[in-house]
């Protein structure tokens, strides 16, 4: 799916010494690719960021950013996360997506009954998770396997979800999980 829309590719993490260079994350398959993708922007498009790679942090990269020159003018970029071009980044390959094409597309199940929206895109390390809103229902989270998303359709907007019985199953209410402590004789 090409469109004109931003995809975030990294996050400034703060500042790297005393001469206005940066810690940065990428977010791409390939992180030296983040340096490939100029002209970087902030989230509204509004601040054009240059970025030229100095280093390898443990998990990150230290970087200078143009018009950057103190420590303080980099600790003020803390937290703003970089954004690309959708146009500028590489074609998925076959059962590839970009998280922001996800983000928005129907969520069916194989009867073709809406369960919701695909609201957002988690990956915390271990694989990647669907978070689904329901019109009127809490949201809730399905691994993006096959498994439970066996098909994704970005031509016809939407993927198709498993979502296994229980799944949904109702929390209990906190005055339910809240246990009443047992009274001690004698401490009181």
């Amino acid at each position: 799916m090409t469109s004109s829309h931003k995809i975030c590719v990294g996050v400034f993490l703060g500042a790297h010494g005393v001469r206005g260079q940066v810690r940065l994350a990428s977010f791409t398959d390939d992180p030296e690719s983040l340096f490939e993708y100029a002209p970087l922007t902030d989230e509204a498009g509004s601040r054009v960021f240059v970025v030229t790679a100095r280093g390898v942090g443990k998990d990150h990269y230290i970087a200078s950013v143009k018009g950057i020159t103190t420590r303080e003018d980099a600790e003020e970029l803390k937290g703003t996360r970089l954004y690309a071009d959708r146009a500028a980044l590489p074609p998925e390959g076959e059962g590839e997506y970009y998280h922001a094409d996800l983000i928005g597309l129907e969520a069916r199940d194989a009867s073709g009954t809406t369960m919701g929206i695909v609201e957002n895109v988690f990956d915390y390390g271990a694989g990647t998770f669907l978070e689904i809103k329901p019109a009127t229902a809490k949201s809730f989270m399905l691994p993006f396997k096959d498994a439970f998303v066996p098909v994704v359709d970005m031509k016809g907007g939407f993927v198709e979800v498993v979502v296994p019985d229980g799944w949904l199953a109702q929390e209990k209410s906190p005055k339910e999980k809240k246990k009443k402590a047992p009274t001690i004789k004698g401490a009181e």
